[in-house]
């Protein structure tokens, strides 16, 4: 059953004034207008809501309940008025963040939790995954992506773009020797993100064809995973092509041939244009836009060996 919540705000001040002449007075309406509406509620209802007597009126035992229950609706929407002016000069709420599995359970990792010190009213979701979620169907609510998005209604706020090095391991450079050229690559293990790169990804495997016209360098070990192959580059395992914020996280790999940079990939906030006034997802993005920084990103004089 429907009802109608005009009908069911008549109702309650009628119930609250204790009769129709007092009710329509301070409703401004016709005494005859009200009664109409009433009728209609206990038509859609199928019971009687008020007894009618000399001295006014009383409920029934289902005015009663349908009392109980639309004051109970008035409480809770009154509550949540008050929240939501509460929220207005504060931002509240959840975030449900995506991006990719190696960035955000790395660096992004790290830095949410100054994020919720400054927000303690923000409570953050993060959903990691190499594929696109689909924002427009709210599968999530902002994302960083490292790409320009697909989806040109989406709201795209650029951050600081990710450089990619060549890394390998002091243990590995001891043992292989340290690569002084390019051709000197064609002597050593690589190790690649492989073939089921997401198409915005596939530069990722710049290294396999640096210096190469023909066919691509064919790499000793493939890992579907960003994070994974820098696990494999600090095992000693090869040499890799790495983005400069988990070079940093790291702290345990050596970048070769400095001089060569790979694939630069732009990365985007992102989310659905129904949220740009949303005062926790302009919080975030905020934060974001402060913390992606060279200085924070960028690799250091460490992975240089300096």
């Amino acid at each position: 059953m429907n009802l109608d919540w005009e009908k069911l705000r008549l109702f309650e001040l009628v119930a609250e004034a204790g009769s129709f002449t007092e009710a329509a007075r301070r409703l401004h309406m016709s005494q005859p207008a009200l009664s109409r509406q009433i009728g209609a509620l206990e038509d859609q209802i199928g019971a009687k809501l008020f007894h009618r007597h000399a001295r006014g009126l009383a409920m029934t035992h289902e005015g009663e309940q349908l009392r109980a229950a639309t004051h109970d609706m008035q409480d809770r929407l009154e509550r949540t008025r008050q929240a939501i002016d509460a929220s207005r000069d504060r931002p509240t709420g959840e975030i449900r963040l995506t991006t990719t599995v190696s960035f955000g359970s790395t660096w992004l990792a790290r830095q949410l939790g100054d994020f919720l010190d400054l927000y303690p009213d923000i409570n953050v979701s993060l959903h990691l995954t190499d594929l696109d979620v689909d924002l427009a169907k709210r599968e999530a609510d902002v994302a960083i992506r490292f790409h320009l998005p697909f989806q040109a209604e989406l709201v795209q706020k650029p951050l600081l773009p990710i450089r990619h090095f060549l890394c390998a391991s002091p243990d590995y450079l001891s043992r292989h020797g340290v690569p002084k050229t390019v051709a000197d690559l064609d002597a050593h293990r690589l190790i690649a993100y492989g073939d089921t790169a997401p198409e915005f990804l596939k530069g990722i495997n710049w290294a396999l064809q640096l210096g190469h016209e023909g066919a691509p360098r064919t790499a000793a070990l493939t890992i579907n995973n960003s994070h994974g192959v820098l696990q494999a580059v600090e095992a000693g395992a090869g040499i890799a092509a790495l983005p400069s914020y988990l070079i940093r996280f790291s702290g345990r790999v050596k970048v070769v041939l400095p001089e060569i940079e790979g694939a630069v990939f732009r990365t985007y906030f992102t989310y659905p244009v129904e949220l740009r006034r949303s005062l926790r997802v302009a919080a975030l993005r905020d934060f974001l836009v402060e913390r992606m920084t060279p200085a924070n990103l960028d690799i250091d004089g460490h992975a240089l060996g300096a």
